[in-house]
């Protein structure tokens, strides 16, 4: 590794502060489950470190009749065992509770999966399928225009993002086809009734341009709330990744099946 200053931050006024302050190129710490090994393989060399783990506005859950709200820095450990979240949206912390391993569920946190935007990572489906509202230091952003791309969201540099406010839907579910090694998604599906009616879908791990919404499902499932009519929809695969883990087409079969079994479930 490069040398590196680490910061520890005490509020967000303090974090913005040393981060401005950065000789060169400064990072955001909070889980560290992505940043750590890209710094460890030499493929990010921050100058500066500013932790923001320990950062008492960036904590807590809050659960109410409409609306999930959780802090950027709460664990996905924290939010799947938290029995408050399960009773409000179940498949919110059952999405949680299948994220990497042990040691990655008691690091990563809620923001930092958010803002880094690996197009593999499960959380972006379910702000996506959800709708919800990323709160930063800075604004707040809605589900649709906060992620842009490949790695990529509407953030500012040096922006924080300190909460995510997730509407309680009438019936959810999350389906997961995961790598078996890296435990990431091939295939991640995010389905969601809310309460007014509209139907959300997210969909990541699929496309190489990252999460997205699938848009003619949501209309299918508006007008039957049925697996079957899932039936006569055609995913196209253009863009979608092709390795040695599964086809561009196996990919957008996954969507299709995924998307299937999150009705069923919910059913």
């Amino acid at each position: 590794m490069y040398e590196t200053n680490f910061h520890r931050a005490g509020d967000l006024a303090e974090a913005s502060r040393l981060f401005a302050a950065a000789k060169d190129d400064a990072s955001y710490l909070a889980g560290g489950q992505t940043l750590i090994p890209t710094m460890k393989q030499r493929l990010a060399a921050p100058s500066d470190l500013v932790g923001i783990s320990q950062i008492a506005e960036l904590k807590g859950i809050s659960v109410g009749a409409e609306m999930v709200t959780i802090g950027a820095a709460v664990t996905h450990a924290e939010v799947a065992t938290s029995s408050e979240v399960k009773g409000a949206v179940a498949a919110l912390s059952d999405l949680a509770g299948r994220i990497g391993d042990p040691a990655v569920r008691h690091r990563g946190t809620l923001g930092g999966s958010l803002a880094n935007n690996d197009p593999t990572a499960d959380y972006p489906a379910a702000v996506l399928g959800l709708g919800a509202t990323i709160h930063t230091d800075k604004q707040t952003i809605a589900a649709d225009d906060f992620f842009t791309g490949l790695f990529s969201t509407a953030l500012e540099d040096g922006e924080i993002i300190t909460k995510v406010a997730f509407p309680v839907p009438e019936k959810a579910a999350y389906m997961k086809f995961a790598n078996p090694a890296s435990r990431y998604a091939m295939t991640g599906v995010f389905v969601a009734r809310m309460k007014n009616g509209s139907v959300r879908v997210g969909v990541t791990g699929a496309s190489e341009g990252g999460v997205f919404r699938a848009t003619d499902m949501e209309e299918a499932l508006a007008s039957s709330w049925s697996p079957d009519a899932l039936a006569d929809i055609v995913v196209d695969s253009t863009n979608f990744f092709s390795d040695l883990h599964g086809s561009a087409e196996y990919r957008a079969n996954l969507v299709k099946v995924m998307a299937k079994r999150a009705v069923q479930a919910i059913a």
